[in-house]
């Protein structure tokens, strides 16, 4: 007994300290960044709305905003290659961390000053300045993620990496729901702006990733086209890469649907703010940590073909858990359990479909690489549920809406059992995956 005591704190202290390394704590810090411009145009402005009286067709048209985040491709090239002015002495990672911290801050106070019942085509456009600025902010931070973790890092990296989304989305979303009950949700939309501070002082602590490979800065049009190009050109000459970009577009459809729609359910059942940010956020808090946890593991255990498989089931069967809510009513034990079943299966989710769509980058390209690959995995189901998800749940209810959500999983599940057979996985990951045992 003398002797497994030891060797079990020895393996207890190996398997932390990978954690515990400064490249995934930076990448933390960056999550927590990432997290908190979601929860300000998701499910927090969507409760906001419900709470002002604007009708449901309205409120689902506000994830319209997210499709900014949908076409961050166009500019990421200027992530990329851009140097700014003043700032860029910084490096070219960290200035663009600073640039696009300052914009989310100024676009959440903007949204934070306007009355939704006054003006709501003013309010949207701020939720789209919103959406334009975290998405801005996102390129940068997942280059800087990206090129910072080494290929070994991938999976711890991205496990807290979405530690950092989750702790900043929930609590950007509980400080807006705690200050809104009693001092308005102007106050509670300013006081959430601080949340892009954690990425901006990261960059200016660890500074410029070394794994970033310097590419010529575009001068010309020609030049600019081609930067544009270049890094999607690269991507589609790899074997089998039309159909992992097609299981990248729809693996997410039915799990971005059933998500985005959660506040309209849990508004027309009756739970009040507090209720929600116990359940909701708090219970959906601990249970996405323990998933990206097992997210973790499971990575480095299978490795990432079979991790992502089994995510992929557990996101698709978490819906049913939605649909079973809506049918049995107002309960907080079983909101628990469908906030936590859901959650659980996001995070595994989170941790090794992130490291996958990392590992599919050339580190040339990272920037517009990975923000192609980021906006193509949720850019038809936001679309689906700006446009169509409000008259689907008033045309079916919500149980038979949260139903068809598991069916549209499924194809997602199906298209990566192919991709797996074929082969198709490996052929087509980029260097930012090369060189680390994770495959299998």
């Amino acid at each position: 007994m003398s002797t497994s005591t030891p060797g079990r704190a020895a393996r207890l202290r190996d398997g932390i300290r990978p954690y515990l390394q400064r490249e995934p704590l930076a990448a933390l810090m960056l999550g927590i960044s990432s997290g908190f411009p979601y929860a300000m145009i998701g499910a927090t402005l969507t409760t906001r709305l419900a709470q002002d009286g604007i009708d449901k067709k309205s409120i689902t048209t506000f994830s319209l905003a997210f499709l900014v985040y949908n076409i961050k491709f166009l500019w990421a090239p200027l992530v990329d290659g851009a140097r700014l002015p003043l700032l860029g002495r910084l490096g070219q990672r960290v200035s663009w961390l600073v640039f696009a911290g300052a914009l989310v801050m100024a676009a959440v106070a903007w949204l934070a000053l306007l009355d939704p019942r006054a003006d709501l085509v003013t309010f949207a456009f701020a939720a789209v300045a919103v959406g334009a600025a975290g998405a801005t902010f996102d390129i940068v931070i997942d280059a800087y993620r990206i090129e910072l973790l080494r290929p070994e890092q991938l999976g711890v990296g991205s496990g807290m990496s979405q530690y950092g989304w989750r702790i900043g989305s929930v609590a950007a979303g509980s400080l807006a729901l705690f200050l809104a009950a009693d001092h308005g949700w102007q106050l509670a939309y300013l006081a959430c702006a601080v949340f892009a501070l954690p990425a901006m002082l990261t960059g200016l602590v660890v500074g410029e990733p070394p794994r970033r490979k310097v590419v010529i800065v575009a001068q010309g049009l020609r030049q600019m086209l081609d930067s544009v190009a270049g890094p999607l050109l690269e991507f589609f000459r790899r074997r089998g890469a039309l159909l992992v970009l097609l299981f990248v577009l729809v693996h997410k459809i039915g799990d971005t649907l059933a998500n985005l729609t959660l506040r309209l359910l849990l508004d027309d059942l009756g739970f009040s703010n507090q209720e929600i940010a116990t359940w909701d956020v708090g219970v959906g808090f601990f249970a996405l940590l323990a998933g990206i946890f097992v997210g973790g593991f499971l990575y480095s255990w299978l490795g990432m073909k079979r991790s992502v498989l089994i995510a992929l089931v557990l996101m698709a069967v978490s819906n049913l858990s939605f649909a079973w809510l809506a049918l049995q009513g107002h309960s907080n034990l079983l909101l628990g359990f469908t906030i936590g079943f859901e959650n659980l299966a996001s995070g595994i989710g989170g941790v090794v479909v992130v490291a996958y769509l990392s590992a599919l980058c050339n580190l040339a390209f990272t920037a517009t690489q990975f923000a192609l690959l980021s906006a193509a995995s949720s850019v038809v189901g936001r679309f689906v549920t700006g446009t169509t998800a409000g008259a689907l749940i008033e045309a079916l209810g919500y149980v038979q809406f949260y139903l068809l959500t598991t069916l549209i999983a499924l194809p997602g599940v199906l298209l990566y059992l192919f991709m797996l057979r074929a082969g198709l996985i490996e052929r087509s990951l980029g260097d930012a995956g090369s060189g680390h045992g994770g495959q299998r």
